[in-house]
């Protein structure tokens, strides 16, 4: 099958090897080199230099142009592919392919429409989720659903290990979308449920709010890492103000009633460092200092860098 593809990450990537694996016919869209964040140094995305391997021909994509229009329409698609792709494509590109284009996406959809699913799906404490492909069309994430395939989310997922659980389920399901499609009696369903968004993270948007309940601040901990990180404010030595991103925690037991929220109230030998919340405490595990690498909560208390009494804002 001649497969136009959309993707940029290295999840991305991940789908495309398969697909060559597959021995489809390829042509690849992907996004423009992007700046690190120290020097900006151009870095390719994961499907350019996977293309770039395979001598699979490809195209980056700042806009839509004509020219761009042309060359896919010469490729001459039998379907379109998108995963993580990070750009919104228009209709005439996405309805250019004869079996039009379809989008692997995170989760168990209407729940869950847009950029972040995965994490959205634990920081609102979900106990299951998935995978599944849908035809691309206007509306954000709407289309008809052609397949999926669910998973558990465990008490202890991060975005990085449900990814992990998700990508092999996403393969599955773009493979069994393939041969469904080839199928002419072959029917979609339409989106039925709850409608429920995961818009684009921001930096900020890890900034921890510790006034909420414990179970919450936890699962917001877990959603958002390794990206952007879930963060408070601490003075350093130097009354400085520094963030703290915190990698690792575990509800606590108890709470004490009369410690300010975010205020260390206590801390565990070997383990950590007990944070007070609105409602219950968590006991934090791994952390990492700005500018610095990841280290054991215990190892950030034994450097005098944070204290009891002192506060996370």
């Amino acid at each position: 099958m001649r497969i136009l593809f959309f993707g940029t990450s290295g999840i991305s990537r991940v789908f495309l090897e398969s697909l060559y694996i597959d021995n489809h016919i390829l042509f690849s869209l992907t996004r423009l080199d992007k700046g690190s964040f120290r020097g900006q140094k151009l870095n390719p995305p994961a499907v350019k230099i996977f293309s770039i391997e395979k001598n699979i021909p490809f195209l980056q994509v700042d806009s839509f142009t004509g020219e761009i229009f042309e060359e896919v329409k010469s490729f001459k698609p039998d379907l379109g592919i998108s995963v993580s792709f990070g750009k919104i494509i228009p209709e005439y590109i996405f309805n250019l392919p004869r079996l039009k284009t379809i989008n692997i996406h995170f989760s168990l959809l209407p729940k869950y429409r847009g950029a972040s699913p995965v994490q959205y799906s634990i920081i609102n404490g979900e106990k299951e989720t998935g995978v599944c492909s849908f035809f691309i069309e206007k509306n954000l994430d709407s289309g008809d659903i052609i397949t999926l395939r669910k998973s558990a989310i465990d008490f202890k997922d991060t975005s990085e290990t449900l990814f992990q659980k998700l990508t092999p389920l996403g393969i599955e399901t773009m493979r069994e979308t393939i041969e469904l499609l080839q199928d002419k009696n072959f029917k979609p369903k339409k989106q039925t449920g709850e409608i429920i968004y995961a818009p684009l993270l921001k930096k900020e948007d890890g900034h921890i709010n510790w006034n909420g309940e414990s179970l919450n601040i936890y699962n917001r901990i877990r959603g958002l890492y390794p990206w952007p990180g879930a963060f408070s404010i601490i003075l350093n030595k130097n009354a400085i103000q520094k963030r703290l991103k915190i990698i690792e925690s575990e509800i606590a037991d108890y709470a004490p009633q009369n410690e300010k929220n975010g205020a260390v109230f206590e801390v565990k030998k070997g383990k950590g460092f007990f944070v007070k919340c609105g409602k219950g405490a968590l006991l934090i595990k791994t952390v990492q200092p700005e500018n610095k690498p990841k280290m054991s909560a215990w190892d950030f208390i034994m450097g005098r860098q944070i204290f009891v009494g002192g506060i996370l804002s």
